[in-house]
């Protein structure tokens, strides 16, 4: 499983996700990461977003209750064992 970090522009904190699947809809990118290797782990859907020149990719925090939604089940369907729960 690939591990990478995300640095929060405000904070400057950097924390590290593991990436369970990415998938492209509607020509937007969504990745499922999770915190943990471990069974019933916390998980984000992350939209990637428009990058500055010269920067590394800008993902956001999918909260729009539809679309968050509509990408889970996507994932839901590519990932056979996994349910994710909103």
């Amino acid at each position: 499983m690939e591990k990478i970090k995300f640095t929060f522009e405000d904070t400057k904190e950097t924390v590290e996700f593991y990436v369970l699947e990415q998938t492209k809809i509607n020509g937007s990118t969504y990745i499922l990461v999770t915190d943990s290797e471990e069974e019933d782990a916390e998980c984000l859907i992350l939209k990637e977003g428009a990058s500055v020149e010269g920067k590394d990719c800008v993902y956001d925090i999918v909260e729009d209750d539809t679309e968050l939604l509509a990408v889970s089940q996507v994932f839901e369907e590519l990932l056979d064992d996994v349910d994710i729960e909103l």
